[in-house]
């Protein structure tokens, strides 16, 4: 996860992320879990499917956007 995570960042990007997966988790995104999302998750983007399931996309993407500067910090 090197840029900014926005609405159009593919879910399989944040899925390579233990701390991200937990805050999807938090936020009961079903793509984690599902298996016809596992077939796809190269191509669903994090906007649409918070738009689909009703999870508020500006809280999310603060979350983490929050744990990603938080390594790019402990990285420098």
């Amino acid at each position: 996860m090197a840029e900014k995570i926005t609405k159009d960042t593919v879910l399989a990007n944040l899925f390579d992320d233990p701390e991200a997966v937990k805050i999807l988790e938090r936020y009961n995104l079903p793509c984690l879990h599902c298996p016809m999302a596992q077939l796809e998750v190269g191509a669903l983007k994090l906007g649409e499917v918070c738009s689909v399931y009703g999870i508020d996309i500006d809280k999310l993407l603060e979350e983490l956007n929050k744990i990603k500067e938080g390594k790019q910090e402990n990285e420098k």
